[in-house]
């Protein structure tokens, strides 16, 4: 429901209606709506993590090219809701992050995580000079995550990948290479 109408366009109502639980229930798991978004926000990025974080591991792919492949990856993901749905995290960033501190501190959380695995892919492309010695890693992940949350936004917008196909094809080889 979040996912496809918004955080303000699903009611409680609508939420537990989809769930097929009393109303009533959801107040016995969840203080308030934005801690449900919140928990909502972690399933979802653990569910990326599942599917996709273990090719961030592959030591049998450069470091480099293993971040393409997390990005072609989630570019396949949106594909597949045709463009509609896109990035939970870039959605409830627009929609929450100003008024719920409970989101954001989950948002937070989320894209530490994301930067953390972008980061050490970059930290670990520095060891056979596949990326120069003096690139700031950290920096680097975050303006790649920045940029991708850009361009998904659009893709939400023209409800198309071309966006999508840019970043990888443009901006993420210009950063990486």
């Amino acid at each position: 429901m979040i996912h496809s109408a918004g955080f303000n366009g699903s009611g409680v109502q609508d939420i537990v209606g989809a769930a097929d639980v009393p109303k009533g229930s959801f107040y016995s798991y969840f203080d308030s709506k934005e801690a449900f978004a919140a928990e909502v926000l972690e399933a979802y990025w653990e569910s990326i993590e599942q599917r996709h974080g273990k090719v961030m591991y592959d030591a049998r792919i450069t470091p480099l090219a293993r971040i393409e492949k997390l990005f072609e990856l989630l570019v396949a993901d949106h594909a597949a809701q045709d463009f509609r749905l896109e990035c939970l995290v870039g959605n409830l960033s627009l929609e929450l992050s100003n008024t719920s501190g409970e989101v954001r501190t989950a948002l937070e959380r989320i894209l530490a995580r994301w930067e953390g695995l972008i980061t050490a892919c970059l930290d670990e492309a520095r060891l056979p000079q596949e990326l120069p010695a003096d690139v700031d890693s950290a920096q680097l992940a975050s303006i790649i995550i920045e940029a991708w949350e850009g361009a998904v936004l659009r893709s939400k917008v023209e409800r198309n990948g071309d966006a999508c196909r840019r970043f990888q094809q443009v901006t993420l080889k210009r950063l990486l290479y």
